[in-house]
């Protein structure tokens, strides 16, 4: 029903965004000597598609443990390696071997990010995600010893809101991904809309002050407010809801976003995740996604997916299985 009703409010925005007549007006940013496009009420103007496709791995490969920025040259090298992949995937995306989807069908890109970077994680300074709390694991271990008896895949309740297509989570899915690496930014006085092409999960960013709604109410996607801190939109995030879990995160999730715009069709993302029930310290991504002409593309994943019926027929047959064994060692 959520998402549902995102989807008309999103209809609603963008027919009223038709109705506007655009006479963007430009300014120059003294820091980087570029026009910064506004809106005819003056916020700088993020609207359009941006891609953020990049073989940057999330966290900084070991190989590269002290250095956080890679010259042209190694640059070169990476893409070179990455491209000579024969499963589709970047260079620091797992290993090489099968994988569920064809090579073609990927779309991760073939470039690292703009500048060179070596993780998309910018802080901590070593790109990586910092250790997990002692009330983390105190956790986990609770979660498995409730499943003990039950498999993890009994029912599809016991598996992931991703893995069902229901959405990729926030901010997990404004990660560079496998595919639909697309997301679409519409503005209005006080709102502003976020669609991400994977999956067409969209958040709808109130601008006008409001306070976060109750504790008590919890959401997959958070409750997003929006704010502008010069020219930059902040987005601040709370209210998750704990079925939500980006990376072992609880319903604590505080999620902080900026959206700035530093040169001619590029745009600046950066999000900063605090959960002191997860994470020993808070932790901060970064990375540039570049305007782009390309459609939003249909991401055609529905809860009654083939896969999913797979694993629950796999999972039935693997017990079936089992029991067949346990019987002939007792004959």
């Amino acid at each position: 029903m959520q998402k549902r009703q995102s989807i008309v409010v999103a209809a609603v925005l963008t027919v009223a965004l038709l109705a506007i007549t655009v006479t963007a007006q430009s300014v120059i940013s003294a820091e980087n000597n570029f026009a910064i496009a506004r809106t005819p009420w003056g916020h700088p103007d993020l609207q359009g598609i941006w891609d953020r496709r990049t073989i940057t791995p999330l966290e900084r490969p070991e190989r590269f443990a002290d250095k956080a920025f890679l010259n042209l040259e190694e640059i070169r090298a990476y893409e070179k390696d990455s491209a000579a992949r024969a499963d589709g995937r970047p260079l620091d995306y797992g290993r090489d071997g099968i994988s569920v989807h064809d090579p073609s069908d990927l779309d991760y890109g073939s470039t690292v990010a703009v500048g060179g970077q070596t993780s998309l994680i910018v802080d901590p300074a070593d790109g990586r995600i910092p250790p997990y709390t002692q009330a983390f694991r105190e956790r986990s271990a609770a979660a498995a010893e409730n499943r003990e008896g039950r498999g993890a895949a009994d029912s599809w309740t016991d598996r992931s809101l991703t893995e069902r297509c229901m959405t990729w989570g926030i901010p997990g899915g404004m990660l560079p991904q496998a595919y639909n690496n697309n997301i679409q930014i519409l503005q209005t006085p006080t709102t502003v809309m976020i669609l991400n092409e994977m999956v067409h999960d969209i958040r709808i960013v109130a601008l006008d002050g409001r306070a976060h709604i109750s504790s008590n109410i919890r959401q997959w996607h958070g409750d997003p407010l929006g704010h502008w801190e010069g020219d930059t939109l902040v987005v601040d995030s709370t209210n998750f809801s704990e079925k939500s879990n980006f990376r072992g995160s609880g319903e604590n999730l505080h999620l902080i976003e900026r959206f700035t715009p530093t040169g001619a069709g590029l745009l600046r993302y950066e999000f900063t995740v605090e959960d002191s029930s997860t994470w020993l310290r808070p932790w901060s991504v970064a990375f540039p996604m570049m305007k782009t002409e390309d459609p939003i593309y249909e991401f055609a994943c529905h809860e009654g997916n083939h896969g999913l019926m797979n694993i629950l027929r796999v999972a039935r047959n693997l017990e079936k299985q089992a029991k067949s064994s346990i019987s002939t060692d007792r004959k």
